[in-house]
């Protein structure tokens, strides 16, 4: 990938410091944001308030054009963020995401000193999946059948409030898993596999997509019926993208917020359709959605993969 020209446009950063025991706030926490890789070179320092947010810092970030066409250039800048806290284990985020023209919202889970960990490894953020490199999604039948005994354990599509995410590959034992709230884990997935800078349509039929092939997941009961212990994984050959820790987007949660609730399915079928996509610019997906030419085409987002489609 080409490395970015210098950065002209500007976007927004909050922090957000929590207590990663209870999910209290936390009060007067100093925050340091550095350009990445660059630990001697602070931009900006401030303290988070009693709802432990910081004021929102404007930083520098490449051009909004760059996110609105797939090209080679890395669309955003990255960021290193140190939180301090008294009675806490400092925190160290690498590769915070900043866009032009965008809230990012980092949310920082800081460790109580006294239980055994005197560091905190930090938060590695890799790559957008829109700039890096990650495997393609291995194909799936969009909708499973139902006359398999006991591969179907609910009656209905609920919304589940927690996710179980498996941090890794589905066989992979030593991966962890991470309980998510439902809504986190959407944004979170969102964020990691489209651009806050698309038109609010192409935002909504991304979300759409992502929160219907979660649901497909969670109604099928998919990896459980595996014998394995989890909801879904963050690998894009088998589910999503998702990033521990990573930096969220306020334009992206506010929709998320809007249409949790929702799921695409077809006419006389019960479960959520399994969208499947592709970037469509390292991976080529015939007859699949791809991302840009959901963003591009905002005015029939499902051209390209779903007909006789709902969304419920």
């Amino acid at each position: 990938m080409a490395t970015n020209p210098e950065n002209t446009s500007r976007g927004l950063l909050q922090v957000n410091a929590v207590n990663i025991q209870n999910n209290f706030p936390i009060q007067n926490a100093r925050v340091s944001i550095r350009y990445r890789g660059e630990p001697d070179r602070v931009i900006e320092q401030v303290e988070t308030n009693s709802s432990g947010q910081t004021a929102q810092v404007s930083l520098p970030a490449p051009p909004v054009e760059y996110s609105l066409e797939p090209l080679e250039i890395r669309p955003y800048a990255e960021y290193d963020v140190v939180v301090e806290a008294p009675g806490f284990v400092p925190l160290v985020i690498d590769g915070t995401e900043i866009l032009a023209d965008s809230t990012a919202i980092q949310p920082a889970a800081m460790t109580p000193v006294g239980d055994g960990t005197p560091t905190e490894d930090p938060v590695v953020i890799p790559d957008h999946t829109l700039y890096g490199s990650y495997p393609p999604k291995i194909a799936e039948p969009e909708i499973k059948p139902v006359n398999e005994s006991g591969e179907i354990v609910l009656s209905r599509v609920v919304v589940p409030q927690t996710i179980v995410v498996h941090d890794g590959v589905p066989t992979d034992s030593s991966a962890p898993n991470y309980y998510v709230p439902y809504r986190d884990y959407i944004k979170n997935v969102a964020c990691s596999e489209i651009y806050s800078t698309w038109p609010q349509a192409s935002i909504t039929a991304n979300v759409l997509a992502i929160m219907s092939f979660t649901l497909n997941r969670v109604y099928t009961e998919w990896y459980r019926n595996q014998g394995y212990d989890f909801t879904i994984t963050s690998s894009t050959a088998f589910d999503h993208k998702w990033i521990y820790g990573r930096n969220l987007f306020e334009s992206i949660s506010v929709i998320v917020d809007e249409i949790f609730d929702n799921y695409l399915s077809r006419p006389n079928v019960r479960q959520p359709i399994l969208t499947q996509y592709c970037d469509g610019r390292q991976v080529s997906c015939p007859g699949w959605m791809t991302k840009p030419k959901v963003r591009i085409r905002p005015e029939n987002p499902y051209k390209s993969r779903v007909s006789g489609v709902s969304a419920r």
